[in-house]
């Protein structure tokens, strides 16, 4: 790892422990939280009953592994909900909101086609501010900035953004007119922009530009409706006129929702760079902190997002098809060489900024199949020499040009962006 900052991987005993995934990796101010099955860690097995059993194990668990690193659940400053059915999220937002007492997390849910083990409901993973920061940095008291603004949809569940050092995430946003609270008429482009509409009205309401995001998730009821979403996605970035000169794009991951609440046709959820950190940081430090975004021609480009766009001590790196990066078609072979591929593009974009595979602190699958997972982890281990990241498996309905498999990811940065040292 470049800098001297620690990677600090950690499991605990009451929560399931897994074999391929770490349960919760730090670095510098955040800690990535594995998603959690609703699976009781005495048994192994999935807890008896419905969506509310299920629901709560999964939070118990994230729970527990939280507090086994002396944090508290309104430490979490994100939370990702995948359902197996949208119907039952009404279910869970009233056991979720037994589990924090401040202000909610930012927030995704989506219904997905399968998770990885058969009669899950739900799973949910999590991202959890880390005051004290990983060696060799001193301990800080940074605080939790929560912000809602009337010119977005508020939702009772969740906190539109909440920044935390140098970070801001901003939850999912649905095509809601935040006047009237309602869908807007019209199909996907006007969804979509609708969407990036309330992402920017947060952004605008807490004086960050739009080309401040570093990461777009965007989920999508079909996957067809790419190419729509792209031309109006396109209108939106670049945003700026340096954006523009210098041709800027986050990364960026897009997701096959088998249903999304409300019955929207698309969702947007973003992670922002934030230069003037959160209290006790100073203020003056946020124009000095740079994005730094990069391609490399030994994984696949794309005129829609930057393979790896790095800010203060993290990287996040583009949704990688497995693709073959002198053709941009997709590879021949079963999903072995496409897993293998998808791995490969990563850690061609990791090396090309001079980092490595054990760098990666969370990792992010999509799999057409979930019957895959066994071959997927068979060679997904061989890629890792040391703890291995926190992980989120799970199936959808398509993936982007017919692939069988797609991954993105999270990694640690050291050396930071300038002026960090």
């Amino acid at each position: 790892m470049s800098g001297d900052i620690i990677k600090l991987s950690r499991n605990t005993e009451n929560a399931p422990i897994s074999a391929i995934s770490t349960q919760t990796v730090a670095f510098s101010h955040y800690n990535n939280i594995s998603a959690q099955l609703p699976v009781d860690p005495e048994t192994g097995k999935v807890v008896a009953g419905g969506i509310e059993e299920q629901a709560k194990q999964c939070l118990v668990n994230i729970k527990a592994i939280v507090e086994s690193i002396d944090h508290v659940m309104d430490d979490v400053v994100k939370i990702n909900i995948f359902l197996k059915n949208i119907s039952d999220v009404g279910v869970v937002d009233k056991v979720y909101e037994t589990f924090f007492h401040g202000s909610f997390p930012t927030r995704t849910t989506a219904e997905v086609l399968a998770l990885p083990l058969d009669g899950a409901l739900i799973q949910i993973d999590a991202l959890i501010s880390n005051g004290e920061g990983t060696p060799s940095q001193a301990p800080c008291d940074l605080v939790k900035v929560a912000r809602n603004t009337e010119n977005s949809p508020k939702s009772p569940v969740s906190t539109q953004t909440v920044a935390f050092s140098h970070y801001n995430n901003i939850s999912a946003q649905l095509p809601i007119d935040p006047e009237s609270g309602k869908m807007i008429t019209g199909g996907v482009k006007e969804q979509t922009g609708q969407c990036l509409k309330n992402i920017k009205a947060i952004l605008c309401s807490i004086d960050v530009p739009f080309d401040d995001i570093v990461k777009i998730n965007i989920f999508l009821k079909n996957l067809s409706d790419i190419e729509a979403v792209n031309e109006v996605y396109t209108t939106f970035f670049p945003d700026s006129a340096i954006a523009r000169t210098a041709a800027y794009l986050p990364a960026r991951t897009v997701i096959a929702a088998s249903a999304l609440p409300l019955d929207a046709l698309v969702q947007i959820d973003a992670v922002v760079s934030h230069g003037d950190g959160t209290p006790p940081q100073a203020v003056e430090d946020r124009h000095g902190i740079v994005i730094r975004a990069n391609n490399t021609k030994n994984a696949p480009k794309s005129d829609l997002y930057t393979q790896t766009v790095a800010f203060s001590h993290y990287n996040h790196i583009a949704a990688q098809l497995p693709l073959n990066p002198k053709t941009n078609v997709l590879v021949e072979g079963d999903i072995t060489m496409q897993v293998q591929q998808c791995l490969k593009n990563i850690k061609a974009i990791v090396e090309s900024v001079d980092h490595i595979m054990d760098d990666i602190v969370k990792i992010n699958i999509q799999l057409k199949n979930i019957a895959d997972i066994d071959v997927v982890n068979k060679i997904y281990t061989t890629f890792f020499k040391g703890d291995l990241p926190a992980r989120t498996v799970i199936g959808v309905s398509a993936i982007p040009m017919g692939a069988l498999v797609q991954i993105d990811a999270v990694v640690s940065n050291g050396i930071g962006t300038p002026p960090q040292a």
